[in-house]
């Protein structure tokens, strides 16, 4: 026995209320319309129609272009971690140059060569090795 059934769209209703703070939201550029439909579980389309409906760029008929993947927050984010990542070479570059001044101290103060020399013959423990 076969039925036919149909699948039922459920429609879901947002209060203006809420719709207003989304349109607000991307009004003061806290979040893209694509951030703002991931947060909300709203679609995009729905967002921009409520843009068109409820904001104050229109009233004024501004255009609003959004390109795809833009946003100053991301921008910010990046060039935050770029200036926390030269700071780390920086320290790094600092570590590498005092390690390598005080191998030549010991060089010169105490006749220590710390560096590695593949010239001289590894000791086997039982014999002197003669330094070159």
């Amino acid at each position: 026995m076969q039925t036919n059934l149909k699948r039922v769209q459920k429609k879901r209703f947002f209060s203006e209320q809420l719709r207003k703070k989304i349109v607000h939201e991307y009004e003061m550029g806290k979040m893209t319309v694509l951030e703002l439909s991931r947060f909300y579980s709203v679609s995009d389309t729905s967002i921009y129609k409520w843009i068109v409906k409820y904001s104050n760029y229109e009233k004024q008929s501004i255009q609003i272009v959004e390109m795809k993947g833009s946003g100053s927050n991301r921008i910010k984010e990046l060039e935050q971690k770029v200036k926390e990542l030269e700071r780390i070479v920086g320290v790094k570059q600092i570590k590498i140059d005092f390690l390598e001044k005080m191998t030549d101290i010991s060089k010169i103060e105490f006749g220590i060569d710390l560096k590695k020399n593949f010239s001289i013959q590894r000791s086997t423990g039982l014999e002197k090795t003669e330094i070159k």
